[in-house]
């Protein structure tokens, strides 16, 4: 069986980044994705703009050239799959990482479909596998959704969409103007500082003006089949119709898998344990990168702050095997 350098688990940009990264550096790698290359950029929604210039989000010093100011989903899936292509990364898709273990100074590393030996394994799994449950009766209902990729199937539909983020915003916007009957249910005062700047004006003026309803400060506390329940801010409980449930509360890394990697998770958010540095894990040799790094704190990395994950990571590779 041949010993890589580098087993990368995730095929996401950071992934992506990290065999560049090594491909430069003359070590033998591979990269396991469970899905398609850029898995959560395809699953993302169909219309989706990023908030980072297209700068921000170019990994191996190749451009991103893009015609808007702000790139949209489709042309990060033909700049990050064509830079797969063109650079002939080293990439099994369609295969899901199932346990990471170590005996002595080698990680053996169980597949769906293989098993495989690596020096060094990265994990770089992003968060938008797992959705952050509410955990209220109703919830698995057939109508609740919690990812959101086009507002057509939601037309002339009675919406309750939880969540004042990206996500929820975009979502209650576009169904509302294909004739939705848009409420929001949100849990603080008012729509996130995250959302983007051109787009949080466009949600408050709909709001304000009674277009989309919202009840801030409130929270659902039940899904039926044809209605949905919730505690106003007055800690009053209400009732309406309601034809779907758009859950987008967010969401987090498979804990599980990184805990049964031995990776120690630490506080509230779950923070993996790792050299800031060096992005190596309380387990020698193995490394995190890209926006798994934040536990809950999803919010803490973006491409374009941890594309220098991969960078530091072989350098810390190449330091060790001096």
């Amino acid at each position: 069986m041949e010993i890589l350098d580098i087993l990368i688990i995730g095929g996401g940009p950071i992934g992506l980044n990290c065999a560049l990264e090594a491909q430069k550096n003359n070590l033998t790698h591979l990269i396991i994705e469970k899905g398609t290359i850029v898995n959560s950029l395809y699953h993302y929604p169909l219309y989706m703009r990023f908030f980072s210039t297209a700068e921000k989000l170019e990994i191996g010093g190749i451009p991103f050239i893009s015609p808007a100011p702000k790139p949209g989903r489709q042309e990060a899936l033909e700049y990050y799959q064509g830079i797969a292509r063109q650079k002939q990364v080293n990439i099994n898709l369609y295969e899901k990482a199932l346990k990471v273990s170590k005996t002595g100074d080698l990680f053996k590393v169980e597949t769906s479909k293989a098993i495989y030996k690596a020096k060094n394994v990265i994990i770089s799994t992003g968060f938008y596998d797992i959705p952050n449950l509410m955990n209220i009766p109703g919830e698995n209902l057939p109508k609740v959704k919690h990812y959101y990729t086009e507002p057509y199937p939601y037309a002339q539909q009675k919406m309750v969409i939880v969540g004042s983020s990206n996500s929820a915003v975009d979502a209650a916007l576009e169904t509302y103007r294909k004739g939705a009957e848009v409420t929001m249910i949100i849990r603080h005062s008012e729509i996130s500082k995250n959302v983007k700047y051109w787009v949080k004006p466009d949600i408050e003026n709909r709001i304000a003006e009674g277009s989309i309803n919202a009840h801030f400060n409130s929270e659902l506390v039940e899904i039926t089949e044809h209605t949905v329940i919730f505690k106003d801010e007055n800690g009053q409980i209400n009732e309406i119709e309601n034809d779907f449930v758009l859950a987008l509360t967010g969401y987090i890394p498979d804990f599980d898998f990184l805990k049964n990697s031995g990776i120690d998770l630490q506080g509230d958010c779950l923070n993996p344990l790792h050299h800031q540095e060096t992005m190596e894990t309380n387990v020698p040799n193995l490394y995190l990168a890209g926006v798994v790094c934040g536990g809950k704190d999803t919010h803490q990395w973006f491409i374009e702050n941890s594309r220098i994950h991969s960078e530091m990571i072989i350098k810390n590779i190449l330091y060790k095997d001096k």
